[in-house]
């Protein structure tokens, strides 16, 4: 498999990760994606894209809001969803990984959604679905480990699309925990897939990754020095288990360094829009006055990300290997 994401005619089978997707498919999604906002709204009727298919939501680690946003995604394709709690069944009994996968499969699963503590589960999976000879079983990665998370990515790239028109005159900034965020790695890829010239990374020393130069990324460890002149501010939730110990002093230090406030986003574009995967930790890494203000689009991303997951769902069930 040279490419797992990918069949043999070079289409979509897997959303795995951002990182080596060719632009014209991240395009493709982006497209798809605009044809099904309006199905976000509560008076459209659903699609029948995938009446009859079988959608296995596999969370491995908690998280509601991705959680939801696929199962709304695959109810509003017409798909059948079964939502697993997988810490208090099979991992719990020591069942492998691929034995549940196998299991599953055996009930007819057309796709699961997996989400995962672990970097590279979902890869594994699409081995083995590829392995086993099942092609028309789909892999789709709600975020693995500190890897990847390539639908909050594309989500946050539909709504820089939407706001901002072109991606190839844009400065776009990402602020906080670079190290440990699959969001992250999931946007730096998609954007410079996307054509943007700068994209900078502003954080503490202790928060910046090795190689994000080699990414094509700019590093700031000055909050005010990296917002100057951007187009779009994409904020990270400061992981509430990593504000103790030897990498942050206190979220109230980390606030006064990293924080987003007024002040600071008026260094910014006057036109500068703020973004946040969620869920935010106000008077941490954002001020309320920003998240709640006009330059905030937070809950536009999330609506946009139902259109995501139902384009990516819809484009990857319509494959075969």
């Amino acid at each position: 498999m040279l490419n797992p994401q990918l069949n043999k005619h070079g289409e979509l089978q897997h959303l795995l990760s951002i990182e080596g997707l060719p632009k014209s498919i991240v395009n493709h999604i982006l497209d798809t994606a605009s044809s099904f906002v309006g199905i976000s709204d509560r008076d459209v009727k659903k699609v029948p894209l995938m009446r009859g298919k079988s959608v296995f939501n596999l969370f491995f680690e908690n998280s509601t809001r991705t959680r939801t946003t696929f199962e709304i995604a695959s109810k509003r394709l017409s798909a059948d969803v079964i939502n697993l709690n997988i810490q208090a069944s099979s991992a719990s009994k020591g069942e492998s990984l691929l034995d549940t996968i196998d299991n599953l499969s055996a009930m007819h699963a057309d796709m699961f959604v997996v989400r995962h503590a672990q970097s590279g589960a979902p890869y594994l999976i699409a081995k083995h679905l590829h392995d086993t000879k099942q092609p028309h079983v789909h892999v789709v990665n709600a975020g693995d480990g500190r890897h990847a998370h390539p639908t909050q990515g594309l989500l946050d790239m539909y709504t820089i699309r939407h706001y901002k028109k072109d991606f190839t005159n844009l400065t776009v900034a990402i602020v906080g925990d670079i190290l440990h965020s699959r969001v992250a790695r999931s946007d730096i890829h998609a954007l410079t897939t996307l054509g943007v010239p700068e994209v900078r990374a502003i954080g503490p020393h202790t928060l910046l990754p090795g190689g994000l130069e080699q990414m094509g990324v700019r590093t700031f460890t000055n909050m005010e020095e990296g917002l100057k002149g951007v187009d779009v501010i994409i904020m990270l939730r400061l992981q509430n288990e990593r504000m103790s110990g030897a990498l942050l002093p206190s979220a109230q230090e980390y606030f006064k360094s990293y924080g987003l406030t007024p002040e600071r986003l008026a260094l910014a574009k006057p036109d500068a829009i703020v973004m946040h995967p969620g869920p935010m930790n106000r008077g941490v890494e954002i001020d309320s006055a920003v998240a709640d203000g006009p330059q905030a689009v937070i809950l536009p991303q999330v609506t946009f990300g139902i259109a995501v997951r139902m384009a990516v769902m819809s484009i990857v069930a319509g494959t075969q290997g």
